[in-house]
């Protein structure tokens, strides 16, 4: 990663590849969700090394690269793939990315990710909108000194996780048939799973699902004036809540399942925002 490349330089970067697309919706992709990136249409793929600022995300199931193109009707630029704290990045290296799609026009950060559940009736499989999140992650990729060209030194989260557009995220899965849950994503450092006690602290706090990412992304989206909605795809449930094997390799298959009901929920939420 290059620590002094600026949010404007990955942006122009985008531009000189996106012809004459301007997108309008941005896309992050998690965990073994990377499928749907093969969706968009008229696509454009950039890898991360040719992006000034872009950390590659050194885990399975990320490819690192940026996908632009058109979903659902609308003009998108799709992150297949993340970086993760645990991964010794640091909070500061998710900005450059979720800036640049600022800056490239986006309007709008759909943020999907993959989770273990902690509640026993939402398994795995089952695809859960956020409506909030708690940080548990022991920074935030604000600390530092504050670019008030992209937002205040103080930024409020009370709608972080946009209640319009989640909504919206509702009542499309409604009527495609998917069974969306809807809960509070806790945002967990890694790289261990939580021990059984963590995840009975974890649903003391309020917590519904609980994944190592996706948090960070909307505080740099929201500092930035970005509208943020979010998906969850329930791998497992939490430790000490079942029987079930729980590791990265079990996520990946899990999330695979799920990612049919995700591209369709997805194409269809973006294809009613035309309306």
């Amino acid at each position: 990663m290059d620590g002094i490349a600026t949010p404007g330089e990955a942006a122009k970067a985008i531009a000189e590849r996106a012809g004459s697309l301007r997108p309008r919706i941005g896309i992050v992709l998690g965990s073994g969700l990377g499928g749907l990136a093969e969706r968009i249409e008229d696509a454009v793929t950039i890898s991360y090394a040719d992006l000034p600022g872009f950390p590659r995300p050194g885990v399975h199931g990320h490819a690192g690269q940026l996908v632009l193109g058109t979903l659902g009707g609308q003009p998108v630029a799709c992150m297949r793939g993340r970086v993760h704290l645990y991964e010794g990045a640091g909070p500061a290296a998710i900005k450059v990315p979720i800036r640049a799609l600022k800056l490239a026009g986006c309007d709008t950060l759909l943020l999907t990710c993959a989770a273990g559940s902690l509640r026993t009736e939402v398994g795995p499989g089952r695809l859960m909108a956020i409506t909030d999140h708690i940080n548990m992650q022991g920074g935030n990729p604000l600390v530092g000194p504050n670019d008030d060209a992209f937002g205040p030194r103080f930024p409020g989260l009370k709608d972080a996780w946009d209640p319009t557009l989640t909504a919206h995220l509702a009542s499309t899965a409604a009527e495609l048939g998917i069974d969306l849950a809807q809960g509070v994503y806790a945002a967990w450092l890694g790289p261990c799973f939580e021990t059984p006690a963590e995840v009975r602290m974890l649903k003391v706090l309020g917590a519904d699902a609980v994944g190592m990412s996706t948090v960070p992304e909307c505080i740099v989206a929201r500092h930035c004036g970005l509208t943020v909605v979010g998906c969850a795809v329930i791998t497992n449930l939490g430790v000490g809540l079942g029987d079930g094997e729980v590791s990265h390799d079990q996520t990946l298959r899990s999330a695979t399942a799920a990612a049919a009901d995700l591209e369709r929920l997805v194409i269809g939420f973006l294809e009613g925002m035309k309306r």
